[in-house]
């Protein structure tokens, strides 16, 4: 454990802390690594941790529908789940929503900035999705969510849109990031099924997987002392920051691990069931 690991278990109370009531899951990156399958060790913990009376939610910055939701319905198939970093909050079997949507003058913007950028941008509401971009990248991405391909005008999507992303390759990232974003949050991450490119998640100021955890948190009446997470990358920060159980997977970037109070295995050595197997130990 590194200087600032031993920090966070001091600051969180490593061996005196509640049992985990609930735990939340990233996807990318801890879940699904570069084969796009979640691993048959990962789902037997799965259900041993549902098994132990835990409350478990994905935490997503993927969208809550094609191959994402079928993944939240086995996780846990009523309950709530947080979906496109924080923006759409789901509960899934009678489709009840506590989003969190987008000004129309944000839309607006950001349409009129991919078009004269020429930039590949997609827009999001809880069920459905729009991009106009006819790139490689656009095609790929849609695979990778497990839906058609089809670019259509963004204006065809019906509000209200939760969040918008940008898909750029890693040397535009920092002038992206520094263009005026007014009223936005702005959070990259990576995926590993296009690793190279980078997934700038814009969701509306203040609204991450933080605020998300807090909501669905609330809906079950769990302490964040009680909550334990999962990830990797730094939209996972805002979560791991707050709950009394945070875990970075082996391959998280340092930002998290630094947050973290354990590391397990990385996601190709099924790191994610050895939390989940931690989360049901702390029961006794």
């Amino acid at each position: 454990m590194s200087n600032a690991q031993q920090q966070r278990a001091v600051e969180i109370g490593v061996g005196s802390r509640r049992p985990v009531r609930m735990v939340c899951l990233d996807v990318d990156g801890t879940m699904l690594g570069a084969s796009g399958a979640v691993r048959d060790a990962v789902w037997h913990a799965v259900e041993m941790a549902r098994g132990a009376g835990i409350q478990l939610t994905m935490c997503s910055g993927r969208p809550g529908f094609g191959v994402t939701r079928e993944l939240a319905q086995r996780v846990n198939a009523t309950g709530w789940h947080c979906f496109q970093n924080g923006a759409s909050i789901v509960r899934l079997h009678d489709g009840q929503s506590q989003s969190a949507v987008l000004d129309d003058d944000i839309i607006r913007m950001l349409i009129a900035r991919a078009r004269e950028k020429n930039r590949l941008l997609e827009l999001y509401t809880d069920a459905q999705y729009v991009t106009e971009s006819e790139t490689r990248v656009a095609r790929v991405h849609a695979e990778v969510l497990g839906l058609p391909y089809a670019p259509q005008p963004y204006e065809s999507l019906s509000p209200p849109i939760v969040r918008a992303q940008w898909i750029v390759s890693h040397h535009e990232l920092e002038a992206l990031v520094a263009e005026p974003h007014e009223g936005l949050e702005i959070s990259p991450a990576m995926g590993p099924a296009l690793p190279d490119q980078v997934f700038v998640n814009l969701t509306r100021r203040g609204v991450d997987k933080g605020y998300a955890l807090r909501v669905i948190a609330a809906e079950y009446g769990v302490a964040l002392d009680e909550v334990m997470y999962v990830g990797d990358g730094l939209n996972d920060t805002p979560a791991l920051g707050i709950v009394g159980w945070p875990v970075a997977m082996g391959n998280a970037e340092p930002v998290a691990k630094a947050l973290a109070a354990h590391i397990v295995a990385d996601v190709e050595s099924d790191g994610v069931a050895e939390a989940l197997e931690m989360a049901v130990a702390s029961r006794g």
